[in-house]
């Protein structure tokens, strides 16, 4: 761990789950927790006390294996969509930390995974610098993923902020703004275009080009939640796993997918080319309304 008197005042580390993390903290009672493993956001509070994202309670904290909840970043493949592990090896990996400021919006933590022995393994012959910008603000959270080939061979890379967003009931949820968007039901393995908002009545999982303007998360207690990204990201993800995939996943309680909806910045149905010297970033915001 750093030394903390490196960092901002709004900056600590901490332990978390007897792992190390860092928490970022605003006088308005808005914080953060980031992970040294995969440079995951593991807790998004308000100033109103709430919690913004769903984590397991089953999660493995482990050092290594992938954690079920908050925002992973899924770096250098999305899914299953190629060679390497699922999800891609960034999460499960320590990432260290490059820094921070403090501003007038906020505060801002930056955290760095490059290419090593252990990268290697899997990616024998690619270069890369990933890093990961986490700025919290009052009542918003955005992180910036961006991603430098300093090699001399191309590469190309698929990702996602695999965000799990805290919902009171996902019967009563609703996600406006995808309405007129070509989607991908992988349940199905149907392609159409949205109609309407997306709800949720089991298992749920749709790739979309992105929509041009931020979405709107509702909850039937009358939460907003406000989710845009930079366009940089051509897809978006919606996944709910639903009560039957749920209850076969061993590290979510059998009802934990009532809690929780995944809203993914993601490029997916385009690899992302990557020449020597290329540099690549993209964002996603979420602010309560």
């Amino acid at each position: 761990m750093p030394d903390p008197l490196s960092l901002p005042p709004s900056v600590r580390s901490i332990p978390f789950h007897g792992q190390p993390a860092w928490q970022m903290a605003l006088p308005t009672g808005d914080t953060v927790i980031v992970a040294e493993q995969g440079a995951q956001v593991l807790s998004w509070t308000t100033a109103d006390g709430a919690e913004r994202f769903f984590l397991s309670p089953r999660s493995l904290f482990d050092g290594h294996s992938a954690v079920r909840g908050g925002v992973p970043v899924c770096f250098p493949q999305f899914n299953q969509r190629g060679p390497l592990p699922k999800h891609g090896f960034a999460r499960n990996l320590p990432w260290r930390l490059e820094g921070g400021e403090e501003g007038e919006q906020g505060a801002t933590l930056r955290l760095l995974l490059e290419d090593s022995e252990a990268t290697r393994r899997w990616w024998p012959e690619h270069a890369f610098a990933a890093r990961l910008a986490v700025t919290l603000g009052a009542g918003t959270l955005r992180l910036e993923l961006s991603v430098h080939n300093p090699g001399p061979t191309t590469w190309d890379f698929t990702a996602a902020l695999h965000g799990y967003l805290h919902v009171d009931d996902i019967g009563g949820t609703r996600l406006d703004g995808l309405d007129g968007q070509a989607r991908w039901d992988t349940v199905a393995d149907v392609r159409d275009v949205q109609h309407g908002p997306v709800t949720f009545a089991g298992e749920y999982d749709s790739v979309f080009a992105a929509a041009p303007a931020p979405l709107q998360l509702h909850q039937a207690g009358g939460g907003r939640l406000s989710i845009a990204q930079s366009p940089e990201w051509g897809n978006t993800v919606v996944w709910n796993p639903g009560a039957t995939l749920c209850a076969a996943l061993p590290d979510m309680p059998a009802d934990g997918y009532r809690q929780m909806l995944c809203v993914e910045a993601a490029c997916i149905d385009e690899p992302v080319p990557m020449a020597p010297g290329a540099r690549w970033s993209g964002w996603q915001q979420l602010q309560v309304l």
